[in-house]
């Protein structure tokens, strides 16, 4: 019997999802998860073969769940409508076993799982795709600098005192990153290159 916990903010396809495996022969829901850390503590207490999530949770994303079960022997699925270079990135990173979209059919998710099971990994085509055309980052190593500190939520001032710039070098430096990701504020800033996949911590 394959063991699974499911987790998914939406509550009307978290228990439609879990309905639907529990119909299967070989297959047994053990545990649902609304957020990020349930999904986590439900993985500790059950000991599941499979955990799948979605990305975008509270608390905790279903990439940084994955993350944290990189050495876990749950192998992880991560389901969801983001076909996003930079989380296909990060997903394979963290060594997800599957990165699945959820308009694909009902039935590929329980044969997913059993390919998965024997070891194999199974990426949605879309996502080869956006992979092998991924963009490259413009940023300079000072941009990047930059963008991850005001990412860590530093402000100009704080951002010149650790990088030992003046202000209004940083300013010009914040200029120059909107001009070059083509976007207008700090905040689309941070979106943009997070789901490029040009963010490491």
């Amino acid at each position: 019997m394959i063991r699974i916990v499911i987790a998914e903010d939406q509550q009307l396809l978290l228990g439609a999802l879990g309905s639907l495996l529990d119909l299967e022969v070989d297959m047994e829901v053990v545990g649902k998860a609304k957020n990020g850390e349930e999904a986590l503590a439900l993985v500790k207490m059950h000991q599941p073969d499979v955990c799948i999530m979605d990305i975008e949770m509270p608390l905790k994303s279903g990439l940084d769940v994955a993350e944290e079960l990189k050495t876990h022997d749950c192998k992880v699925i991560i389901l969801t409508t983001f076909a996003r270079a930079g989380y296909f990135e990060r997903a394979r990173n963290a060594n997800v076993s599957g990165y699945l979209l959820k308009d694909s059919p009902s039935e590929e998710l329980a044969n997913s799982i059993r390919v998965i099971m024997d070891g194999r990994k199974i990426y949605a085509p879309e996502l080869v795709d956006i992979a092998y055309k991924k963009e490259y980052n413009p940023l300079t190593e000072r941009e990047e600098q930059v963008i991850k500190l005001i990412a860590e939520g530093k402000n100009t001032k704080e951002i010149a005192k650790q990088l030992f710039l003046t202000t209004g070098t940083v300013r010009n430096y914040v200029s120059i990153i909107l001009d070059k990701l083509d976007v207008s504020n700090r905040i689309e800033a941070i979106s943009r290159y997070k789901e490029s996949g040009w963010y490491k911590k």
